[in-house]
């Protein structure tokens, strides 16, 4: 009783295959989600292409479950023809939401298939009221929040009326999602392009030892929370696990069920099916305890052991839909066969004439025992009432015939009610370029700290310094503060805070803030800050910048992602460059340093197993850990390749001297010591 008075939250399952889908949907999955051959999070498992798409919204419509359908890559101008396409094509075959990231997407779904639900994928960084509140002014229908909130966190969100969608179960990235570029920088295999290369499982040491994997995290498991999650409101369970055998997502799925129908489930089974020497509660219970883990022989073997019972979870389809019949028999006229299921679909058919009886006519128990053969169907039968003549009779084979008709007819008007029809629109051009780069860029240059910040503002082709707003309380008499831009944490989970501090920072004169998150666009607005777009909204294309320009952007970061051949085309909203830094390649709310030596013996770095140092910044206030990349991006003698930027940023946050840095820029020198050009010419998968 007390779980009837709960809401009863969706149980979403993944499904790289059709063999994972059809896992998943027999084990009681509510909702299944599924990516495409391309524009998908998880390139590498087996995926959809249109027919198989269609096939899936059909399988999932005649369970009453719904499927979605994952668009949730950042994607660069030139595959816009093809998404437009893909998009009209899953719209044809009923997929009932399009998970997002890219804003250029969203602005996309929204022009030509406005009818279909979006989803704010988990990559968009969404994990405060304000994130939460963007999200549905802007039209998304579910938020897939950070995996990093604890509960305390989560639950608000869940009371800001729209729904909330949380991973349970499955694999935690060390990175923020949307906030890693690791594999980028290190292989070219962009995470937020759907071909991470998980550089993240490979050693890395903050003492430099052999074989440590400081940023490898355990598997989450959040079922013995079910309770909770449903008292606090959370819309939709997610199971982490595209790339992962059908027999895992079996597990999961009847592990999760199990638990929300108030049954003890089976954690030893889930264990084995896949873990990383065992489970994590993540961050939800707040405290953090045990998270780090890899995955050894013993979990192979374990594996191993459960397969083949796991297997028999989803060989058959489980009778989960309760029909009633009513059959009529008389003889000279066909005999007729209504089906209604609990869902209000109904079906009608007819089969052969009887015939006079010789021996016995048909009656009741007979029709009772050939129509409840409805095994190997999604169906079994409830009740069934008869109107027979008792005179006539028909073989055995009519009735199974008659049974399969009617099976089939109430399959397809399941699919059909339970399929949406979408309008669609032709999709708009982008408009021509507008703006003009400047002959010479103007640098911004960014510092940890606000000591060096006066001198920098007194340079002429410096622009404007970036701060972070924590760095600002000692030094409210900052001059030029129209040219210092405050910078904010990508993930900050402590907003009343934030808004406190930047209510205070504009109390002193500061007006330009620098958006790392959606959150912060409407933070900022709010405000009446004057709003610049930072490296964490990964803008990747002429849309995006479109879309930035509409909500009141000055200008933005471009992503780091794209080439020199790419930013040649890019046009809509004034743009940056990242010219020089240490780039950030993870945001972390963990710290990997402190799990293996402890803060007070802090090496401030992480070397992985080529001996590669990549340092590592802490944000206290905010409990926030960076790790940055081991050299620094340097295109100071490369200036024709960055020439269609508004402004290069210096990011000097790793640099203990901005002003070499900056000379070197001016007289377009190579660098003194060793560098990367990041991604302008290799480029990303």
């Amino acid at each position: 009783s007390e779980i009837a008075q709960m809401s009863m939250p969706e149980i979403l399952a993944p499904a790289g295959s059709p063999e994972a889908l059809l896992a998943a949907l027999r084990c009681g999955a509510d909702a299944v989600y599924v990516g495409g051959k391309q524009f998908s999070a998880r390139q590498s498992a087996e995926n959809f292409d249109g027919a198989a798409l269609k096939e899936a919204a059909d399988l999932c419509h005649l369970y009453g479950a719904k499927l979605y359908l994952t668009v949730n890559t950042l994607v660069f101008d030139r595959e816009f023809d093809a998404l437009d396409a893909w998009i009209r094509e899953a719209a044809g075959c009923g997929i009932d939401a399009f998970l997002v990231q890219d804003l250029g997407v969203l602005a996309l779904i929204q022009e030509i298939a406005p009818d279909v639900p979006v989803h704010a994928s988990t990559q968009m960084t969404i994990h405060t009221k304000a994130g939460v509140e963007w999200a549905k002014r802007q039209g998304f229908s579910r938020v897939v929040v950070s995996r990093e909130m604890s509960r305390k966190e989560l639950a608000p969100l869940c009371q800001c009326g729209i729904e909330i969608e949380h991973f349970v179960h499955g694999a935690l990235c060390m990175s923020v999602s949307g906030q890693c570029s690791l594999s980028a920088m290190i292989g070219s295999r962009s995470a937020n392009r759907g071909r991470c290369a998980q550089a993240c499982r490979l050693p890395f040491s903050a003492t430099g030892k052999a074989g440590v994997c400081a940023l490898s995290l355990k598997d989450l498991c959040l079922v013995p929370y079910m309770q909770q999650l449903m008292a606090d409101g959370v819309a939709s369970l997610k199971i982490e696990g595209r790339r992962k055998r059908p027999e895992y997502v079996a597990a999961a799925v009847t592990a999760l069920v199990q638990a929300r129908d108030g049954v003890e489930p089976d954690l030893e089974t889930l264990r084995a099916a896949f873990s990383r020497s065992g489970f994590t509660d993540g961050y939800y219970t707040g405290k953090r305890r045990n998270m780090f883990g890899t995955r050894q022989k013993e979990d192979v073997l374990q594996m191993q052991k459960v397969l083949p019972a796991l297997e028999k979870l989803y060989q058959k389809p489980t009778g989960r839909v309760p029909l009633t019949m009513h059959i009529t028999v008389h003889e000279g006229c066909p005999v007729r066969l209504r089906l209604s299921d609990p869902d209000g679909n109904h079906a009608e058919v007819t089969g052969d004439c009887p015939q006079p009886a010789r021996t016995r006519p048909t009656d009741s128990a007979q029709l009772q025992r050939q129509l409840e053969k409805l095994g190997g169907t999604i169906y079994t039968l409830k009740a069934l009432t008869a109107d027979c003549d008792g005179i006539s009779m028909l073989p055995a084979s009519a009735w199974n015939a008659v049974r399969r008709s009617g099976v089939e007819a109430m399959n397809r008007r399941r699919i059909q009610k339970n399929t949406p029809v979408y309008a669609l629109r032709p999709a708009s051009k982008p408009a021509p370029a507008q703006e003009t780069a400047p002959a010479h860029p103007l640098f911004r240059v960014q510092v940890a700290h606000a000591e060096k910040a006066a001198k920098l503002l007194a340079c002429e082709d410096v622009e404007a310094v970036l701060l972070p707003l924590t760095a600002l309380p000692e030094h409210w008499d900052l001059p030029s503060k129209e040219c210092v831009y405050l910078t904010l944490p990508r993930y900050c989970p402590s907003e009343d805070k934030l808004t406190e501090q930047l209510e205070q920072a504009m109390q002193h004169g500061f007006r330009h803030l620098v958006c790392e998150n959606v959150a912060h666009l409407l933070l900022g607005e709010t405000l009446g800050m004057t709003l610049h777009g930072g490296l964490g909204l990964n803008a990747a294309n002429c849309r995006c910048l479109t879309f930035l320009r509409q909500q009141k952007l000055a200008d933005t970061m471009l992503s780091p992602e794209l080439t020199a051949a790419q930013i040649r085309h890019c046009h809509g909203l004034p743009f940056g460059l990242y010219a020089y830094g240490n780039l950030p390649v993870m945001t972390m709310r963990n710290c990997p340093i402190q799990n293996e030596v402890g803060c007070k013996n802090c090496t401030g770095t992480l070397t992985d197993r080529t001996g590669r140092k990549f340092p590592v910044g802490c944000d206290k206030c905010h409990g926030v850990v960076t790790m940055y990349n081991a050299v620094p991006t340097w295109m100071a003698d490369k200036p024709e390749a960055l020439e269609h930027a508004a402004f290069w940023l210096l990011d000097c946050t790793c640099a203990e001297n901005p002003f070499a840095i900056l000379e070197a820029f001016r007289q377009s020198s190579a660098a003194p010591f060793p560098v990367t050009r990041g991604l302008y010419f290799r480029g990303v998968e």
